[in-house]
């Protein structure tokens, strides 16, 4: 009789530390608060995205990696038409691989990659002056830490939740991406 009664504790006490761990895990920040500047310099409320799968990318125009832009493009057009956004944030925080202005940032994806995906205007992704949205991204994110180099993703649900997380080397073609990807549609 008392084994069955410590039972009955221990599979409540389990059931209460679920329900708060499912709890704390879904109050965790959305990223997307806040308003930020899109390339054009007009202001974009990153809000204006919930309800949608979003991929945000810390790009540059002179990278080894650049040439994502045209796998990412193509990630868009396959998917916008079910709720998935791409979101482009030019960062010169690795190698001073993003040096231009926000306007040559613009024309060069337009010109070279034929980028219709939202872009931003160029923040900083590490150190001190990391943008808000960074810091929420790389502390909500699994696993967690700073960004380690340009192109960069991160995926994020229609709830708000960053479910993933690609280094620089996961191609916007890589099986894995586009799963993530379809899972979170």
């Amino acid at each position: 009789m008392i084994s069955l009664y410590v039972m009955r504790l221990t599979v409540g006490a389990l059931l209460v530390i679920g329900m708060v761990a499912m709890s704390a895990s879904s109050n965790a920040a959305s990223p997307l608060v806040g308003s930020m500047k899109k390339i054009d310099g007009t202001d974009q409320n990153l809000s204006d995205y919930s309800g949608k799968v979003v991929l945000i990318v810390n790009v540059a125009s002179q990278c080894g990696y650049t040439r994502q832009y045209a796998g990412l493009q193509k990630l868009y057009d396959t998917f916008k038409d079910k709720g998935f956004v791409i979101l482009g944030f030019p960062a010169n925080d690795f190698g001073a691989q993003e040096p231009g202005s926000n306007s040559e940032i613009a024309s060069f994806c337009s010109k070279n990659y034929g980028v219709t995906f939202d872009m931003f205007s160029k923040i900083t992704v590490k150190g001190s002056g990391k943008a808000d949205l960074y810091k929420t991204l790389t502390e909500s994110a699994d696993p967690s830490g700073d960004v380690g180099w340009n192109f960069e993703k991160f995926l994020i649900d229609r709830n708000g939740a960053v479910v993933g997380r690609f280094k620089s080397g996961v191609a916007p073609e890589d099986p894995a991406l586009i799963q993530a990807i379809e899972s979170a549609l």
